[in-house]
């Protein structure tokens, strides 16, 4: 019998372990003097399981084989470029511009924002004194060398 101050939780652990067996359906057995449990009468019924698993793998091994790594040159492969049009742009007829005649852009190796410093010691990027102070802590690279 279950003590009443523990009551309420001993029945939720129960309802609990009831809610895990979803595989299995109880029927109830007819409590009579004359009720036996042959091997006609099954208390429990398995539900038929449907394959689930099976469907699982299968579809992982498709999905880690769609995520697999490749390198540039198969996926170029796959993209099948040259089957493309030849007024459509794509990466093996891109043409390259004249080179700029403005200045390169410096970003900052902490933020990313546009940089007008570079560390004494190592040579990145920095935009402000607290990103200074970010790199000196973390990022500069005075130790490796």
């Amino acid at each position: 019998m279950i003590p009443a101050f523990g009551a309420g939780a001993a029945i939720a652990r129960l309802e609990a372990l009831e809610n895990d067996y979803t595989g299995m359906e109880t029927v109830e057995a007819v409590h009579d003097d004359e009720a036996s449990l042959d091997d006609d009468d099954d208390v429990y019924i398995q539900k038929k399981q449907k394959g689930t698993k099976r469907k699982t793998r299968q579809a992982k091994a498709l999905e880690n084989a769609r995520k697999a790594t490749r390198n540039f040159l198969e996926l170029l492969h796959e993209a099948n470029l040259e089957a493309l049009p030849p007024h459509v742009p794509s990466y093996l007829r891109a043409a390259v511009g004249p080179p700029s005649s403005t200045c390169r852009r410096h970003f900052c190796t902490v933020c990313g924002f546009t940089s007008n410093y570079t560390c004494g010691k190592c040579g990145m990027r920095f935009c402000s004194i607290r990103c200074q102070k970010i790199h000196d802590d973390t990022r500069c690279l005075k130790f490796v060398a």
